[in-house]
């Protein structure tokens, strides 16, 4: 037990020290600002930018816009634009636009960001006019500067990723209190670890690379948070650790934004297989190998009170005050990594909130826990005889949301499920999938919102076809072209770029209207 608790505190104490030196030299990011006040300077890179976007029509279009200002030479950068199964019309963006190469895969279903992405990059492999990738989601927004910025990165990395800055107005506690967690760890863990010449988890939103080292390894892994970590020490073992720089911003909403951060067994499993590969001159590696098993906050503080008892009682290899010292140098550094974390008074406050939410979030994953819920999910599921899940999207009368419907037949009735992130809402049970699809948008329009398929456009109209869920309609709208003169056949959860919204109670007094007609 003593060997047990010996290893323990040298590991907290370690990171203790660690964590002190990073806040100090987080005061100095001097070389960031000198790099960013001379980025015109540098030669120019031949830069392959390239977007990724699914059902970010509104977003996506801004994007364009902003690459279109860019100060940098037009000669010396290509734009690719992959549209993944995109329903909102995003393609109409393009018609008249030569700018963009775009990649529009269609009819097929979702790949996803890493098959996508892979099957462009297979195309451009003998593209040698291209320098360097940038991949950036389109649901980001850059500055004027932002590629000249990335260029002048390039010369002393060959990896980068960025900072993502998102606003935290209308976001619920939780969100609020993850998404101050995520600019505190971008503002002080990562910069620091860049100013010590170390290596950074990639973010697939905006990520920086150049093209020689895609060609040696063949691929990009933005399959998951996971993989993308997986992907990262796979770069710093090569010699290419992917460096996080503060100057290479990109904007998103927050209604819009994934709070990702990999799993604590998938880091551990990483761990496990990279530690005999440690022992090498690759000091680089090797540190990133040791930060997958960096202790939470509840560790170390339920570690140093634990400690601290035990040394003040009975024997340890050293004395009470060492352990008291070190917990100091450890609050210390938690203070000095506060002044330049760009916080203010409200998001401190917030900040101290997430060891609460780590813990709740520890207590719901613990595999009892864990097991229970499953069964719970699943119990749920199995009654659920038939689903159809589609990706939608919602107005906030400012933005689009992506978000997903799930039509249920349970138990003979029928339900809709609206999911947006991690959130669910499910409607209660109804005889037609009409009714339950009605109360979900007199629920979202309590709250501003509305939702963009055909049963909510004034364009959209019933058709009385006998069935009972009636599903069908038409559309009157002349798109997609005016020569069309019949109404087109469609489905009440379809979509297209000509939405128009519709009365709330449009669609039930139509029904009442044909009813009595009949």
């Amino acid at each position: 037990m003593e060997y047990i608790l010996d290893l323990l505190y040298l590991y907290i104490a370690i990171y203790s020290v660690y964590f002190l030196a990073l806040a100090l030299k987080n005061l100095k990011d001097k070389p960031f600002k000198i790099e960013k006040r001379y980025s015109q300077y540098e030669e120019k890179d031949h830069l392959a930018v390239v977007i990724y976007s699914h059902n970010n029509k509104a977003t996506l279009e801004s994007l364009i816009n902003q690459i279109k200002l860019q100060d940098y030479p037009v000669d010396c950068f290509k734009v690719f634009a992959i549209l993944d199964n995109c329903n909102d019309g995003s393609e109409l963006i393009f018609n008249t636009n030569r700018f963009v190469n775009v990649i529009n895969f269609k009819d097929n279903g979702t790949l996803g960001k890493d098959q996508s992405i892979s099957l462009l990059i297979e195309q451009l492999k003998q593209d040698q006019w291209i320098d360097s990738y940038i991949f950036i989601d389109g649901n980001r927004s850059i500055s004027t500067d932002f590629l000249s910025t990335v260029n002048s990165a390039l010369v002393k990395n060959s990896v980068l990723s960025g900072e993502t800055l998102m606003m935290t107005d209308n976001l619920d506690i939780i969100d609020s209190i993850k998404a101050v967690y995520q600019k505190y760890h971008m503002n002080f863990i990562r910069q620091a670890r860049s100013l010590f010449g170390l290596a950074s988890q990639a973010d697939s939103g905006v990520f920086i690379i150049k093209k020689e080292i895609v060609d040696r390894i063949g691929e990009v892994d933005f399959k998951s948070i996971d993989s993308e970590l997986k992907y990262s020490l796979l770069l710093s073992k090569i010699g290419y650790k992917c460096t996080y720089n503060p100057n290479i911003q990109t904007f998103v909403n927050a209604e819009g934004y994934i709070f990702k951060r990999p799993r604590l067994s998938q880091r551990l499993k990483l761990f496990k297989n990279c530690i005999r590969g440690i022992f090498t001159k690759n000091f680089v590696f090797t540190e990133h190998v040791f930060s997958l098993i960096a202790p939470s906050f509840w560790v170390l503080v339920i570690s140093y009170l634990g400690l601290m008892k035990h040394s003040y009682r009975y024997y340890f290899f050293v004395d009470f005050k060492v352990v008291l010292l070190t917990f100091i140098l450890l609050i210390a550094g938690f203070g000095i990594s506060l002044i330049n974390s760009k916080l203010n008074i409200k998001e401190i406050l917030l900040l101290c909130l997430y060891p609460i939410y780590s813990l709740g979030h520890m207590i719901k994953n613990l595999p009892p826990i864990r097991n229970l819920l499953a069964k719970i999910g699943e119990g749920r599921v199995s009654n659920e005889k038939d689903k159809l899940s589609i990706d939608v999207v919602v107005s906030t009368g400012k933005s689009d949301l992506p978000c997903k419907l799930e039509f249920i037949s349970d138990k003979e009735l029928s339900k809709v499920r609206f999911i947006f992130k991690n959130k669910k809402y499910t409607t209660g049970g109804h005889l037609r999938m009409i009714d339950a699809l009605q109360e979900l948008k007199s629920k979202l329009d309590d709250y501003g919102f509305i939702l963009k398929i055909c049963n909510c456009c004034s364009h959209f109209t019933s058709s009385v076809d006998g069935s009972t869920n009636m599903l069908k309609g038409v559309c009157n709208c002349d798109y997609p072209s005016p020569s069309i003169k019949e109404p087109k056949p469609t489905l009440i959860w379809n979509s297209c770029s000509k939405f128009s919204p519709a009365r709330l109670n449009s669609l039930i007094e139509e029904m009442v209207t044909k009813g009595s007609e009949d």
